[in-house]
Order: C-alpha cells, then structure tokens, then sequence
C-alpha cells in the first residue's frame, strides 16, 4: 500500500510567504478602519467621562465588527502580494521548472483562506452580536453611572432632562432619604412628589432605569384643580440622556446587529404577517454565512492576480484586487437590495455574488494556470478601445480645461490688481479742496490733506472751472506743468 507523500516543505514556504504581508495588511487596515470608527467614539468618551479600563472594553467590543471586512482585504491582498514577490523574483517559473503545476500549489493557499474564513465566520456569527450586546450594555452602564454621579446630597440635579431631583441624603448603598422630584414630561405644569425614602435601580439586561419611592405625596395640578394622591411605594422611570446613539446605532435597543441566529430567526417569524420586516432580518442571518465564503473566494481570488506580475512589468495584482474587491460588495450590496425589496428570493438573492464570484475565480484561474492573460482578448480590446476612445480624451479635455481655468484665473487676478493700484493711484491724484475759503491743493503741496479740504476734482482743470483757486505754491507748479 503506497502513502501519498505530501510537500510539506513546499506547502510551509508557499504558506509563509503569505501570513506575511497577511499580517502586515492587516495591522494596516485594522489600523485604518478603527480610526473611521474612533471619531464617532470619541463625543461619547468625553461626554461620558470614560476612563482608560471602561475604554479597553470598549474597544475590545468593537473589534470584531471590524475584523469581519479587515479580514477579507487582508486575506485578498496577502495571497496578492505573496504570490507576486514569487512571481517577481522568479521562483513560480522555477516551481514550474520542477514540475510543480500551479494546482499543486494550491492547497496551502486554500488552507490558509479557510482558516482566514473561519475566523471571519466565528467573529460574524458569534462574537459580533455577543459585542454589540456588551457594547449596548456597557455604554447603558456608564449612563447610568453618570447619573449616580450627578445626585449628590442637598442639590438639585437637573442631568435627566425633564426631571429635577433633589435628595436630602445618601447612604453608602445608595438609598436616598429625603426625596423631591419635579417632572416635567410632557408637560405645562410639574408633577410634584415628594418621598421619605427612594432608590435608583437599574436592568443592564431590559435597558431600563427606575427611581423607586416609599412612603410619599404626588401633587398634580392642571389649571384650577390640585390633586394630592398618597402612595406608599411608587416607581418612576428615568430616560437616559444622551449619549445613547453611537455613529447611528442606539445603545438602547436591540438591533439586529446585536441579535444571534437564533433570535433573527424568531424575529423574523414574528414578523411574517410583514414581509418587508421579516425579510430584514433574515437578510441579516444570511449575510453572516455569506461573507465569510465570500473571504474565502476573493482569498483563492488572490492567486491568479498576483501572478500577473514579472521581471519587466507592473505589478498589476493590488489594483486588480482591489477592483474586484470592491465590485464584490457592490454587487453583494445590490443583491441584498434586491432581497429586501422582495425582487429576488432568498437564498439565491444573497449568495449570487458568491456564486458569480466562484465562477469567476475559476475561470481565471484556469486562463493563468494555461499561460493565457485574465480576461480574453476581445474583453482586453474593449476595455482599451473604451479607454483611448473615451477616457483618455475626457481626461485630456479636463486637464486642458483645468488649465485653461487657471490660467484665466491667474489673468483675472493679475488683472484685479493692476487696477486697485491703478484705483488707488488715481485716488492719489485726484485734487482737494477747501470748501469754505474755495481753494484747492495738489498732491505736491504740504496743505493737501488739509481737515477743510473735504471736496475732490480729477485735476486742476476741472477745479478752475468750477471758481476754486489754488493756492500759490499749487499756481506756480500749475504755471510749471501745464497738463494739470
């Protein structure tokens, strides 16, 4: 009986050569993607005052929504940019040389893309519902631990909105003795109550903060009529004040982001009376499963575009990933559309991409592995008939006329000032008068700015015509230049 001997050494180095740049693209986009989503972060880190503990947490709760897309890029471009440093420095022509076929280079690649979609799959249907609940949680948390702070002894605290409450004493677990609240929810006049005793509690799990009071009066008024109503206990809910929305997620409700499969499911039962409902969440429980194989074919994806590289050329890999890339979401994004809106069904809505995408990694894959380009020439042609036909003149003609814009730009400019210095020298010029005595100056004479001189002439002429006089030393440089 004879064992398959398997190229261990072959599949560890093929393999090392990816993990990486795998590595490295990842800290590069994780670091990418949590400074979009840092800036949301941070009203709330300061509004609520977190600390450096409750901040870690935080983060750690966040991170595996991001990982679920870090992850995919990640996977593409490590296999992306391996493969083309082996491409670069000869060793796939050298593999090749031996008789090592690119299919037999295939299973440490594959490998590698499972391991990178489970992951990706774990974090999607386990660990980011179980985040976002603990994000929710801990931002209501915090909340609630901000208004705790701000009922302190013998004051009125006026952090929960409509509500004014004043507490006469704290103890060291918290109860209240000396109660005084005035709501003012909805309405024109407060609702006063008055208490012995109260406490706040609050349901981390529900979402839901109460004051409950003991032994008390209710004063309500409405227009001429008071009512006093006695209570022996009484609870009153509080609503959290801002913030409880983080980048457009409320941090008090449920979303389907935070929901397991299992409650998606049962959401969308509930729901079935409404089929634009129930379809959002079972969109989501799809979606889930979808991505990561999605992270899996764009990985294998990854072969073929990075052994377009070579001695003498570009490495055209990482923007052909990158296009792919994108047009994978686009076309996921569009899909799911389409799901929601009921025009394509389920199932077959939401793993279309995959399957247009599985086809497509086959069919390059066997192009390359036969020595032939990507896309077929007639597609080839195309493209590069589009782009010298259209493209390149539209790009062209925007960059004339980008010029053409900046240079009557810099003439308008040069123009504008030559004529505010031609309006101020002439300004300069222009010759004043003394209104009272009928006497007027040239710029040239030390009485030109004279506090009487409150009329102005363009030149001399005009002034003599008009019966104003200059003054002596203005005749003798009138008699001197007779153009004035």
């Amino acid at each position: 009986m004879q064992y398959i001997r398997l190229p261990f050494l072959l599949y560890s180095y093929i393999a090392t050569e990816l993990l990486a740049p795998f590595f490295a693209g990842f800290l590069i986009l994780y670091g990418v993607f949590f400074l979009v989503r840092l800036i949301p972060l941070l009203e709330v880190v300061l509004e609520l005052g977190i600390n450096l503990p409750d901040f870690i947490r935080l983060f750690s709760y966040i991170f595996p929504h991001m990982l679920l897309y870090v992850l995919s890029m990640a996977g593409m471009a490590g296999v992306i940019m391996g493969f083309t440093r082996l491409t670069n420095d000869r060793e796939i022509l050298g593999l090749k040389a031996c008789g090592i076929s690119l299919r037999q280079m295939l299973p440490p690649v594959i490998l590698v893309a499972a391991v990178i979609a489970g992951i990706s799959g774990y974090f999607s249907v386990r660990l980011i519902p179980a985040g976002e609940v603990a994000m929710q949680q801990l931002m209501f948390q915090l909340a609630k631990e901000k208004i705790d702070k701000g009922i302190k002894e013998k004051k009125f605290t006026e952090a929960l909105g409509d509500l004014v409450v004043y507490v006469d004493q704290v103890d060291d677990k918290e109860n209240w003795t000396g109660v005084f609240v005035s709501d003012m929810r909805n309405r024109l006049q407060p609702i006063i109550t008055m208490a012995e005793s109260g406490k706040m509690t609050a349901n981390v799990n529900e979402m839901a903060v109460t004051i409950v009071l003991s032994n008390g009066t209710l004063h309500s008024t409405d227009h001429q009529d008071n009512q006093i109503i006695r209570f022996s206990r009484y609870q009153l809910q509080i609503p959290l004040k801002p913030p409880t929305r983080i980048d457009g997620d409320d941090v008090t409700h449920l979303s389907r982001g935070a929901m397991t499969q299992k409650q998606l499911l049962q959401a969308a039962e509930s729901l079935k009376k409404f089929p634009k409902k129930s379809i959002q969440y079972l969109t989501e429980y799809e979606q889930r499963l979808v991505l990561p194989v999605g992270c899996f074919i764009l990985s294998i994806l990854g072969i073929p575009l990075g052994l377009q590289a070579g001695p003498g050329r570009k490495a055209a890999g990482i923007p052909l990933g990158l296009g792919f890339f994108v047009f994978y979401y686009i076309s996921f994004t569009f899909c799911s559309s389409l799901v929601e809106e009921l025009v394509l069904p389920l199932t077959f809505g939401m793993w279309l991409p995959n399957i247009i995408f599985a086809v497509l990694t086959v069919l390059v894959f066997w192009r390359v592995e036969q020595e032939r380009p990507i896309f077929p020439e007639i597609i080839s042609s195309f493209f590069a008939d589009v782009i010298d036909k259209y493209i390149s003149p539209l790009l062209r003609k925007t960059g004339k006329n980008v010029k053409r814009l900046l240079s009557r730009r810099r003439k308008t400019d040069a123009e504008q000032k030559d004529q505010t210095a031609q309006q101020s020298a002439s300004k300069d010029m222009l010759i004043h008068a003394d209104a009272h005595n009928r006497v007027f100056h040239l710029p040239e004479c030390e009485h030109y700015r004279c506090e009487n001189c409150t009329i102005t002439f363009i030149n001399a002429q005009v002034a003599l015509k008009t019966g104003f006089t200059p003054c002596p030393f203005c005749e003798e440089l009138i008699k001197k230049d007779g153009k004035r």
